[in-house]
């Protein structure tokens, strides 16, 4: 056949059929037309064990039907690597998209085997075992090559209408990004562009909430008794430079916390939510579309990484699963003793079947503690951080608190870049959500770290600026900082390789000069597109975990993908090799990421609004306590007096040391923000009336939530319909096809003879 053109009608065995599809049999096309390039130094020529390694592992793809040609510069040498379309014979089921089970006839046309699975395939027989035993990722560690990576070719298109800062809010080529990256990578830009596309209405929404405390800025009964509390003294806060301070002083901040912390904060968290779960299922029907367009619901990726496997090595058998107790308990304890350096991962390993599956490390328990750690961290350096500006002229007393909050929010930020776990960028806002200001005891009996330093306290206006500070710099500040770093790291990076190598001095041969663009390029693995997936779900964990502390995150958050999209973008196009293309149907393990997000964030909202927030309590004054107890009154607003209730008593005689503090002749009673008795300083009855209502609030809040959420209206579309049933034979027979659906000798149906799956037949076709 070969020389010839012409067409190939795939058929199977009786009772199955195949789409009509053209396997070009012809020569090999121009052998510029790389399928892969392996780089190797100059100085492996003159070393004589690395050149013979060299020499066998070329001949070796020789053998297999693959033609190389070496290119020489004076530095490097490419090895030009490209598949003969004979090779493509062998997987030619890989190349079908797979219909449903009704049988159907195709006029055939002559089509190419698509690039995406010429650098797939190719790929997988470079890094298959080899007969020395060796494979090429041994090769690169030990030095026979530098590097290996498919060429950029045909991505014109792509720069001039994806890859462009001034393409921003034009609509993503999806087919175009499968057409040259493989499903994967478009799935995620898929995924990507919806999530942004969603994000509007709920940056809108939070937009509105946030303007909308602006027209209570000066309206606000609490802030009108805040501002004219000048006879109300709140007790010392720090233990240098001591004094008393007015209520009136915290009156601006006690406005600009009203815009965030007011009744439409409960209805923003709950948006946020329902939205949360409104974005999950949309998404599964968008992807079904998608994969649905695609032909893709028929694929499955163990049935082609088994047939990948049987067609390279004939004797390859699947290992079966197995589970171990002793195995589980020791990666258990292990994982609470140490903390995993890289993130779980599931995957196949090289030379192994689909049947083995890398087990993840349970990192939940290092994750944990290294979530407490820093915890911990935090509050000693806020701690150190207040006693030296108390002990300093650089800052006045009441600028101390705002100095500390903002530089641990920098410094929890410095953290975020070295830490690279999810639940590590989340610490320091579960420590001052839910730990700041709780512990430290009452005035005259303040917890102390190891007996010297008093612990933090909020901010005087209440928790929820810190949380709101904490929140803007993280968003604002981590999220343009680590776009341009993203951006500006690729870039000088691809600068530099160009500089060392002297581009310019280059030969003029324009294959070679193809061949040294590529190469200078930014180096890519099999997490790259791994990290860009990180990246986004630690985003959305801080758009909605704590969103109801900050209405503005998703605003931020909007502004910030319409700049990772076309970032990401320029990154793989202009900036990077190109990635080998991967077949995927979804998103995989991330939508259970993003799921376990929700629920997350339902509960750390609902407890925001029930412990941080002031809402909670402001209720029950209303209607429990306040003047509107007895029924609304027109001519009263029914928070009168909240701040009066609000704050305890201490008496300065209580005082340890009551001469240290400024102006404590003069002053017999100070006010702190707690429910305790003026008596003996015990929490007093409002305060447990308090808990009780903020656990019943949350047990609602989450019930409810978790009745919006309702039944899984994509499961139905997230799972694809199930093959045809594939005929039962005895194991080891062999059913030979009467019509050969490549262009192979008479093909042959193989039966599986691992006890894993005993009498099943794989659908695929080998010699």
């Amino acid at each position: 056949m070969q020389g010839e053109e012409g067409g190939q009608i795939l058929a199977g065995p009786e009772g199955d059929s195949f789409p009509l599809m053209e396997i070009n049999t012809g020569e090999t096309e121009a052998s510029e037309q790389w399928d892969y390039v392996l780089v190797a130094d100059h100085r492996t020529q003159r070393n004589t064990r690395q050149a013979h390694q060299q020499q066998q592992f070329l001949e070796e793809l020789k053998r297999k039907g693959f033609h190389y040609k070496m290119i020489e510069d004076h530095k490097k040498v490419f090895f030009g690597i490209r598949a003969d379309s004979r090779i493509f014979d062998l997987y030619c089921t890989l190349l079908m998209e797979p219909e449903g089970p009704a049988t159907r006839v195709q006029p055939a046309r002559p089509s190419s085997v698509p690039a995406t699975t010429r650098i797939r395939i190719v790929n997988f027989v470079l890094n298959s075992k080899a007969a020395a035993g060796g494979t090429l990722e041994d090769l690169v560690k030990s030095g026979v090559f530098e590097a290996r990576f498919a060429l950029h070719k045909g991505e014109e298109d792509l720069k001039k209408r994806w890859a462009r800062w001034r393409n921003m809010f034009h609509p993503q080529p999806i087919d175009d990004i499968r057409d040259y990256f493989g499903e994967k990578v478009a799935l995620y830009f898929a995924w990507l562009g919806w999530y942004t596309y969603m994000l509007v209405p709920a940056a809108l929404v939070g937009l509105i909430i946030f303007l909308s405390g602006f027209s209570l800025f000066n309206a606000s009964q609490i802030s009108k008794e805040i501002c004219e509390a000048h006879d109300i003294l709140l007790c010392p806060r720090g233990d240098h430079s001591r004094r008393y301070q007015q209520l009136s002083d915290t009156c601006t901040f006690a406005k600009l916390t009203h815009l965030f912390d007011n009744e439409g904060t409960v209805l923003f968290a709950i948006f946020m939510a329902l939205w949360a779960t409104v974005f999950l299922e949309i998404w599964k029907r968008q992807r079904a579309r998608v994969v649905l367009h695609w032909d893709l619901y028929g694929w499955d990726e163990d049935q082609e990484e088994m047939a990948l496997e049987l067609i390279n090595c004939p004797a390859y058998e699947l290992r079966p699963q197995q589970h171990s107790y002793l195995r589980s308990t020791v990666i258990l304890m292990l994982s609470l003793l140490m903390v995993p350096l890289q993130n779980p991962v599931w995957g196949w390993g090289p030379g192994r079947g689909p049947a083995v599956l890398r087990s993840p490390v349970l990192a939940a328990p290092p994750q944990i503690c290294l979530m407490i750690g820093m915890a911990h961290l935090l509050v000693v350096y806020r701690v150190l951080a207040a006693a030296l500006f108390n002990s300093t002229l650089l800052f006045q007393e009441e600028q101390v608190t705002t100095a500390v909050v903002v530089t641990g929010a920098l410094v929890h930020y410095v953290a975020i870049l070295i830490m690279t776990k999810f639940f590590a960028h989340f610490s320091s806002l579960v420590y001052i959500a839910f730990i700041l200001g709780r512990i430290n005891g009452h005035p005259g009996k303040s917890v102390r770290l190891a007996g010297l330093w008093k612990l933090e306290e909020c901010h005087l206006s209440g928790c929820m600026m810190d949380l709101f500070l904490q929140m803007a710099i993280i968003m604002g500040l981590k999220q343009t900082l680590s776009n341009c770093m993203e951006y500006l790291g690729p870039w000088l990076a691809h600068k530099y390789r160009l500089m060392r190598f002297k581009l310019s001095r280059a030969s003029g041969d324009p294959e070679l000069r193809h061949l040294q663009r590529n190469y200078l390029l930014n180096p890519v693995n099999t997490f790259s597109l791994f990290d860009e997936f990180m990246e986004m779900m630690i985003q959305y964990g801080f758009t909605t975990i704590f969103v109801a502390a900050f209405p503005l995150a998703p605003l931020l958050a909007l502004f910030s993908n319409l700049a990772e999209i076309r970032l990401d973008a320029i990154k793989m196009v202009r900036l990077q090799r190109r990635l080998v293309p991967r077949k995927a149907k979804d998103i995989g393990t991330w939508l259970q990421v993003l799921e376990t997000i929700g629920v997350l964030a339902v509960i750390a909202n609902g407890m925001v609004i029930a412990f941080t927030s002031e809402f909670i309590p402001r209720v029950v004054y209303k209607y429990h306590y306040g003047p509107c107890r007895q029924g609304a009154q027109p001519a009263v607003d029914c928070l009168t007096g909240y701040i009066n209730h609000s704050l305890s008593v201490f008496y300065t005689k209580d005082f340890q040391d009551p001469i240290q503090i400024e102006g404590s002749e003069n002053v017999t009673k100070c006010r702190y923000r707690d429910y305790r008795n003026a008596q003996d300083y015990n929490l007093s009855e409002q305060f447990w009336v308090l808990l009780a209502i903020r656990l019943v609030f949350l047990i609602l809040f989450e019930v409810g939530q978790n009745w919006g959420r309702g039944p899984k209206a994509g499961a139905a579309l997230s799972s694809p319909p199930p093959w045809p049933p594939t005929p039962q034979f005895p194991a080891g027979s062999v059913l030979t096809s009467p019509t050969s659906p490549c262009t192979l000798p008479p093909s042959t149906w193989l039966c599986a003879s691992s006890s894993s799956l005993p009498g099943s037949c794989l659908t695929f076709l080998s010699r």
